[in-house]
């Protein structure tokens, strides 16, 4: 099947409920995804996937982190659509199974092509209109022209960095803050 990953599953027990030592780690990672802007259960599905290293059945994922049917429905499809979570089948079981994916910098960099360069791209757009607008209306001081030339290429250098890092998976942002050097007298 096209878009689907075939596996055998292992017939290892799962515990059915969460050890300690997992709710904490599972509630660490909901809550670092939480402050990235997504949703804290999708942190904590994904979390527990990882740590199991097993394909979990959508129902066994409700039972485990106490959620709803609906609720877990809609955080898989997010999780695939982002591939951070695989659908998986074991031949002769009609039931889909999840897992998590592993590769952590697979990713990091599925996240930022598809959230993090189209955000950056649009203010880094944005901020060029605003600049033209402000020369455009001629009464703006040459100061709050090169503040918003300074806020333009800091966004440019984002944005070459985060292409940079997509393409080479190493992150250089080393010189990016020098615009803003002797800003302190302005």
């Amino acid at each position: 099947m096209k878009g689907y990953l075939w596996q055998a599953v292992a017939n290892e027990p799962h515990p059915t409920r969460l050890h300690q030592w997992e709710n904490v780690a599972i509630d660490a990672v909901g809550n670092v995804i939480e402050f990235w802007g997504f949703k804290r259960n999708q942190g904590r599905v994904w979390a527990l996937l990882y740590l199991r290293d097993v394909a979990l059945t959508a129902a066994e994922i409700e039972k485990e982190l106490e959620l709803s049917k609906g609720g877990v429905s809609m955080l898989l499809r997010d999780l695939e659509r982002w591939a951070v979570v695989l659908r998986v089948r074991t031949p002769g079981d009609s039931a889909w199974r999840y897992k998590a994916e592993t590769d952590l910098l697979h990713m990091a960099r599925r996240v930022i092509e598809e959230r993090e360069f189209s955000f950056i791209a649009r203010i880094r757009a944005d901020l060029e209109e605003a600049r033209k607008l402000a020369i455009a209306e001629g009464h703006v001081s040459r100061a709050q022209i090169a503040r918003l030339t300074k806020m333009e290429t800091l966004a440019e250098a984002t944005e070459k960095a985060l292409k940079l890092f997509l393409k080479t998976s190493r992150l250089d942002v080393g010189g990016m803050f020098d615009v803003f050097k002797g800003d302190q007298g302005e």
